[in-house]
């Protein structure tokens, strides 16, 4: 007969990557203290991985070894099972975008839930609670660009936005005109400036 352990482990190797595995997920393979003392168990044999107290998640095994799961799946996993919307922080969305050199050194996302930082093997991932603006997945290249513009700051705005206007489709320049409501006062005169004028 399996015990909660053995049945924790398949269950999470049947999902994944990346899905989050705390006690709730798992209550219907056993009692809630066998499950704490199973997950417990599991950690410590190094079976799984613990992002927080209480979550975990399961390494994947490749040919050359065990590595953390990537962390955008444990992110997007995240976000769905707390039902908050989390995006890449500015500096990721303008290096996409190529407005920057820079490789962000810590991985950093944006929240509408609270703010929270976890290990993933080597990397940390930090998660910082940002005002509503900032979080536009509805328009996910429009709300990449304004993260982009953001973190470069005033200065640096005219000239991303002249870079962009050759980069993105018009489609989505529209869509970051009819942002402009939301936006910071700074960040909209410069998109009047750059995206309406002519010449």
């Amino acid at each position: 007969m399996q015990t909660v352990a053995e049945r924790i482990l398949g269950y999470a190797q049947a999902l994944p990557e990346g899905t989050l595995i705390g006690a709730k997920e798992v209550l219907h393979l056993g009692s809630r203290a066998a499950i704490d003392q199973a997950l417990k168990r599991l950690y410590e044999r190094d079976e799984l991985m613990r992002l927080a107290q209480g979550f975990y998640v399961l390494p994947v095994k490749t040919r050359f070894g065990i590595r953390a799961p990537a962390a955008e799946k444990v992110v997007r996993a995240l976000a769905s099972s707390r039902a908050e919307t989390i995006v890449p922080h500015g500096a990721a969305a303008a290096n996409a975008l190529g407005l920057t050199t820079q490789v962000p050194t810590k991985l950093i996302y944006l929240t509408s839930g609270p703010n929270r930082e976890f290990r993933l093997g080597a990397q940390t991932v930090e998660i910082r609670h940002a005002p509503q603006w900032m979080l536009l997945p509805t328009n996910p290249a429009a709300g990449q660009a304004i993260r982009a513009l953001d973190w470069l700051g005033k200065r640096e705005a005219g000239e991303a936005l002249q870079a962009l206007k050759h980069k993105l489709p018009e489609s989505t320049l529209q869509d970051i005109v009819a942002l402009r409501g939301a936006l910071p006062s700074w960040m909209s005169k410069s998109i009047s400036r750059s995206l309406l004028s002519h010449g």
